[in-house]
Formats: structure tokens, C-alpha cells, sequence
């Protein structure tokens, strides 16, 4: 059991350990801040309840406006120097969030803030699957998506110790994030070059083939993605609404619930992600996630007309079952971002992929809502009638979309992206020393988003 824990903790490779570190700082620094984010825009900057959820609409609109021109940047400039790009630039955005004292001030910050976090997760993700090498691609993934999930914890710590502290170490908590995410544009520029890195010091060189946006099946995808994607609109909100609402069980348990959602996420990552290589492999994964899904409806539904400790035991078994729905459908998703995008276009695919996923699951906290409180258990099957709708959807989109490239992209363009790793150079670089090396303290921070 030991040998097996201890194989899940390391990381797949050097070069895995080098991103975890930078899925490490980002989440580190995001979660500091996002952890006391409620109170500090009611406390410190003053503003209202409605002008938080106004100016978070706002910046949200403005993402998806920008989401499809990010990614022809980091086609253009290069996944990795536009990642840099966005961690200096949000490094030194989180630096005015202290002097911050009104609504335009605050809206204008939060713009900016999701604009170049929008960059920074389009280029993020072109990044990853450029550099990684296909056979490692899916455990690298998890790998990192258990960094990212301590990160986030570490944040959460370090942004509840700001708010234990009173306002005025509130006040102050962003220049912990901002100084995190400046060691990441520091230490992110140490990592080798991806393919597009190389080929995008042309500088106006232009990718090959046809434009995302002009894919439809990716369209589909990204769609129906974001649709089963709104499991985490259970457990963020409904879930815990329906649980202090509707049954018996202690308010506290939410809190339990979300730890033991976190520490699963930490380590089972890599067991989820075994055996998913390819389209048919991780559409296998999408059909166990969405069976989860539907089992944390029924098990969820159910609580509403049982008392005492069978609730509370139903409660944990709704939650790890959705976090199971989570993290396949993390897994496939690795998978499925690798096999579907033109490997010429990665960061305009990412692009549209923050265009289809928003559009697949912005709906979901108001309409869920609704369903569930207002329609009982009619409204629970309606919801898990609607995952399973989208499942479908997807298994549909996936395979038109191999087959659009099938049809659009060279044979060997396709071989070598879902057969061989980086270039050897690339490699070779990817030995160079960490900015932080396990010889000393690792950083005590966290992240890569959609990461």
C-alpha cells in the first residue's frame, strides 16, 4: 500500500515535476486571493453584494469576448511566452487590488484580471500539450491536476489566515498572490520551448490549416464538455443549498464535504486518468462519469425524505460518487483536447474551447437551482436527464471531430502529435535546473488552471 502511494506521489517525469511546480505557484497565489475574495470586496473595498456579482458578470462577458483572439496570440507569439506574459501581468494587477476603493475601480481591475487569466489558461494549455509526449501526456495531466489541488488548499489556508486577521491583513493578502505569480513568470521562461514556441519565433509566421472557429465539431465538444462540466455546479451550490435547505443534516457537513471532495483530488487523479490513451478510451470515461453523475442525483434526492444519520451517510456517499463523475471526466478531457485539436492550431483551439465550454454550462447555477429546489425530484432526474443528453452529445461531436481531422490535417502531422514527444532538443533543455530545486525547499504554492 505504501509502494503504491509512494508511486502515486511522484511525479511521471522531470519535466511533470517542473510544470507541477508552476500548477504549484498558480494555484497558490489564485487561491490566496480567491479564499477571502467575498470579504475582502465587502469589507475592504466597500462595495454591495449586487455590485460584486454585477462586476464578476462583467469581467465573465468580457473573458468570452476575448477567449477566441487569445488564442490566435499564443499561436502567434507562442504558448509560453504569452504564459509568462499573463502571470507577470496579473502579478502586477493583484499589486493595486489594496488601493482599490470603488465600484468602476473594482470593475475595470476584475476586466483586466480575467482578460489576461483568460491568456494565461489558453496559453497554459496549448503549452501542456505541446511540450508533453504522448505517452505521458494523461498521467502528466493528473499529475498536475493533483498539484493544482494542493495549491488551492494552500491558498485557501493562507487567504482564511488573512481573514482571521482582521481588514487590515486582508487588506493587504493580494501582495501574497501578486509576489507567487511573479516567481511563476520568473520560473516559467526556464521551461524547454514548445513546438509552437520554436516555430512562432518567425515573427509573423502564421499557423496552417482551418481556423477553430470554423470546426464545428470542436465547437460540439467544447459544448457538450462544458455541459457535463456543470457537476461542479452541484457541488459548489446546489448541493450545499439543497443540504442546508431541504434536510436535516448539520450545516457543518458541507464543510467536511468539501474537504474530503479536495483530498480526493489530490490523490486519485492518476488512478482516475489509467487506461485513457485515445477517443475511445476517454469517451469510455465520459459514460463513467456521467453514470457518477446520475447516481449522485438518486443518492442526493433521496436525502430529502430521510432523517439523522442515514442523510449525513447519504451525503458522503452523493460526494464521493460526484467527485468520481469529476475526475473521468477530467481524464477524458486531457485525452480528448490532445486528439481533436489540429496540432498546428493549439492555441487557437484553446481558444474556442473557453468559447463552447462557457457557452455548454453558464446556464447551469440558475437553472439548476431552480430544478432542484423548485421541481423536487422531478427536478433532480431532469438534471441528470440533462448530463446524460450532453454525454451523448459529446460521444457524437468526438467522433465527427476526428473525423474532420481526419479529413483537414496531413497523416503524419496527426502521427507525430499522438506518437512522438518534443523534439529532442526540447528534451534536452527540459534537464536544465529547476529555478527551485528539490536540493532546497520546494515553494510553498500551487497551480496551472484549467490546468
Amino acid at each position: 500500500m505504501l509502494t503504491a502511494l509512494k508511486n502515486y506521489a511522484t511525479p511521471p517525469s522531470t519535466l511533470a515535476r517542473r510544470l507541477s511546480i508552476q500548477s504549484l505557484l498558480f494555484a497558490s497565489g489564485d487561491g490566496t486571493f480567491l479564499a477571502g475574495s467575498a470579504v475582502f470586496f465587502t469589507l475592504v473595498v466597500g462595495l454591495s453584494l449586487a455590485e460584486v456579482g454585477i462586476g464578476l458578470t462583467i469581467a465573465a462577458v468580457a473573458s468570452f469576448i476575448v477567449a477566441v483572439p487569445m488564442g490566435k496570440l499564443v499561436d502567434h507569439f507562442g504558448p509560453k511566452r504569452m504564459w509568462t506574459l499573463s502571470a507577470a501581468v496579473q502579478g502586477a494587477l493583484f499589486l493595486a487590488w489594496p488601493f482599490i476603493d470603488s465600484f468602476p475601480e473594482y470593475v475595470a481591475l476584475a476586466v483586466a484580471m480575467e482578460v489576461a487569466g483568460t491568456l494565461g489558461g489558453t496559453a497554459h494549455g496549448a503549452y501542456v500539450i505541446d511540450i508533453l509526449p504522448p505517452a505521458e501526456r494523461v498521467e502528466s495531466r493528473a499529475y498536475l491536476y493533483s498539484a493544482l489541488n494542493v495549491g488551492f488548499s494552500i491558498g485557501a489556508f493562507l487567504g482564511a489566515g488573512a481573514i482571521a486577521f482582521g481588514t487590515e491583513a486582508l487588506r493587504w493578502a493580494p501582495l501574497v498572490s501578486a509576489v507567487l505569480f511573479l516567481l511563476n513568470s520568473a520560473a516559467i521562461p526556464r521551461l524547454p520551448d514548445a513546438t509552437h514556441d520554436v516555430r512562432s519565433s518567425e515573427p509573423r509566421a502564421k499557423p496552417e490549416g482551418i481556423p477553430a472557429i470554423r470546426n464545428r465539431s470542436w465547437i460540439a465538444v467544447t459544448f457538450f464538455t462544458g455541459v457535463m462540466w456543470t457537476n461542479q455546479v452541484l457541488l459548489h451550490t446546489v448541493i450545499p443549498v439543497w443540504l442546508v435547505t431541504e434536510t436535516d443534516a448539520p450545516k457543518v457537513l458541507v464543510a467536511v464535504l468539501f474537504g474530503t471532495n479536495t483530498v480526493m483530488c489530490i490523490v486519485l487523479p492518476r488512478l482516475a486518468s489509467r487506461g485513457i490513451r485515445d477517443v475511445e478510451t476517454a469517451l469510455r470515461a465520459v459514460r463513467l462519469s456521467t453514470l457518477f453523475f446520475v447516481l449522485t442525483c438518486l443518492v442526493t434526492l433521496a436525502t430529502h425524505e430521510t432523517t439523522g444519520w442515514l442523510t449525513i451517510v447519504l451525503f458522503f456517499v452523493g460526494h464521493i460518487v460526484l467527485t468520481w463523475a469529476e475526475l473521468f471526466l477530467s481524464a477524458s478531457g486531457w485525452t480528448l483536447e490532445a486528439e481533436l485539436m489540429d496540432p498546428r492550431r493549439r492555441g487557437d483551439y484553446q481558444g474556442v474551447s473557453e468559447l463552447g465550454g462557457t457557452l455548454g454550462r453558464f446556464w447551469a447555477p440558475a437553472a439548476y437551482g431552480f430544478l432542484a429546489m423548485e421541481w423536487g425530484a422531478f427536478g433532480w432526474l431532469t438534471i441528470a436527464a440533462i448530463v446524460t443528453v450532453g454525454a451523448v452529445g459529446l460521444h457524437a461531436s468526438a467522433h465527427s471531430g476526428r473525423r474532420f481531422l481526419e479529413q483537414h490535417v496531413p497523416a503524419d502531422v496527426l502521427a507525430d502529435a499522438r506518437a512522438s514527444g518534443p523534439e529532442p532538443a526540447a528534451v534536452a533543455v527540459s534537464q536544465e535546473p529547476l529555478p527551485m530545486e528539490p536540493d532546497g525547499p520546494l515553494p510553498e504554492s500551487t497551480g496551472d488552471l484549467h490546468r
